[in-house]
C-alpha cells in the first residue's frame, strides 16, 4: 500500500477555495480513481505549526492506493481531468510525495 499526499502550501497570495474542494474536487478523485484501486481519501486543513504560527500548508489530501501501479493506471486513466479542475479552487502549486506505508 502506499500513501500519495497531495500538500496545497499556504501563503498571502493563495486562494483555495475550500467548498469547491470539499464538495465537487474530491468528490471527482473518489469516483474516478476508486475504480483504480483508491482506498480511501481523507482531507486535512493545516491549523498551526507547534509554536502557533501559521501553517506551511493550508490543506492536504491522504490518498491511499493498494499500490504504486495502482495510482499511476489511476493517474494515466483521469489524471489529465483531475490535474484540470485544481485552477477551480485554488492558485498554489501542489506538491506531491509518494509514500510506502510500512505499518
Amino acid at each position: 500500500m502506499i500513501l500519495v499526499t497531495v500538500m496545497y502550501p499556504a501563503g498571502a497570495q493563495t486562494k483555495f477555495d475550500t467548498d469547491y474542494y470539499l464538495q465537487k474536487h474530491m468528490p471527482l478523485v473518489r469516483e474516478r480513481w476508486a475504480q483504480h484501486g483508491l482506498k480511501s481519501a481523507q482531507v486535512l486543513r493545516g491549523a498551526a505549526k507547534p509554536d502557533g504560527s501559521a501553517a506551511d500548508y493550508q490543506m492536504m489530501a491522504l490518498l491511499t492506493f493498494g499500490s504504486l501501479d495502482d495510482f499511476k493506471a489511476a493517474g494515466k486513466a483521469h489524471g489529465k481531468e483531475i490535474f484540470a479542475d485544481i485552477p477551480n479552487f485554488t492558485n498554489a502549486q501542489a506538491v506531491v510525495q509518494i509514500n510506502d506505508i510500512l505499518s
